[in-house]
């Protein structure tokens, strides 16, 4: 019998390397379901990061990465004192906030109520209808709320037909209201699919404890507060850490549609900024150090985000 606190005898190289393969080749049919999505990653996550280096280079379509002439870090200065560009930075900051506010509680809230309507046709259809959104691209949804927010549109007439307006006006032309916009038209796209984690989570609590809840006369809303978020925390903590990581990513596809000449001043994000920075403008160099600079910020958001939701799950670390 091994002593206690003796050291675990490590097997020699060859060995643990005829294991592997003898592992590897047991799981022959998952490992090649897992090799596309590896594959992938590969060629658009990891090969590109060679790019990268165009951001300390002044890069044009003439050059090649290793012909361009190296700046160090003047496109960041650049960047640094660039008013447009932190225009976008705000309004991004702006948007992100209000959908972590609205659009992060939502499909918890959502998720709550489907999971405490009873089985039957009525809880099918109210998740096929908030799930439906999702399945429809930016492109589809764009054309209906331009039409919808049109000064004969949908909402137009309501608002006239209410008596809270006298005439219609195009509502996607005020820029004041842009942030609004965006966020409830993102909100009402993603929070049906949301509900899904939340929907599996719920799923694998233990009923046990709602029927010792009642036994001891506790009503829904108790149950909900004191069993099934505090059961959900595990996932709701995961779920924060990558919405806080992601602030600074608006949605790229639904500002490129909803954004005008009239509103881009509180519509332009950096996503769109960087966009038409470096394909429509042509400044690569530029768009790349922006690109990088908002990805190490993004990981620090998510180390932080990180941090604090392990003071909620007993200092575990998603």
């Amino acid at each position: 019998m091994r002593e206690k606190g003796s050291k675990v005898q490590k097997q020699p190289l060859g060995i643990r390397i005829k294991q592997w393969c003898i592992d590897f080749k047991h799981q022959m049919p998952l490992q090649m379901m897992v090799l596309p999505g590896i594959i992938f990653m590969i060629v658009f996550n990891y090969i590109p990061i060679y790019g990268l280096k165009i951001a300390f280079q002044n890069y044009t379509v003439v050059d090649t990465l290793d012909s361009a002439r190296w700046v160090g870090l003047e496109n960041f200065r650049i960047i640094l004192t660039d008013k447009y560009f932190w225009d976008s930075v705000v309004n991004t900051l702006g948007i992100s906030l209000l959908k972590l506010l609205i659009g992060f509680v939502t499909p918890i809230i959502l998720a709550i109520m489907i999971y405490e309507l009873k089985d039957g046709p009525f809880k099918r259809i109210v998740q096929t209808i908030s799930y439906m959104p999702h399945f429809l691209s930016w492109i589809v949804l764009g054309g209906m709320l331009i039409t919808w927010l049109s000064t004969t549109g949908m909402f137009n007439q309501i608002l006239m037909g209410l008596g809270i307006i006298s005439e219609g006006k195009n509502i996607l032309l005020d820029a004041d209201k842009y942030w609004w916009i965006a966020v409830l038209s993102d909100v009402w796209k993603s929070t049906g699919w949301g509900t899904i984690l939340y929907l599996a989570s719920m799923a694998g609590i233990d009923t046990t404890y709602y029927e010792a809840a009642r036994i001891d006369g506790a009503s829904r809303l108790r149950q909900i507060w004191s069993i099934t978020i505090p059961l959900m925390k595990t996932i709701i903590s995961l779920n924060f850490i990558l919405t806080v990581s992601g602030l600074l990513n608006s949605n790229l596809d639904q500002t490129l549609v909803l954004m005008n000449t009239q509103n881009q001043a509180r519509a332009e994000v950096i996503n769109s900024y960087v966009y038409r920075m470096g394909l429509s403008q042509g400044d690569f160099s530029y768009a790349t150090a922006a690109g990088l600079g908002v990805s190490i910020v993004s990981v620090i958001l998510l180390v932080i985000a990180n941090k604090l939701t392990s003071k909620l799950n007993d200092q575990s670390v998603l």
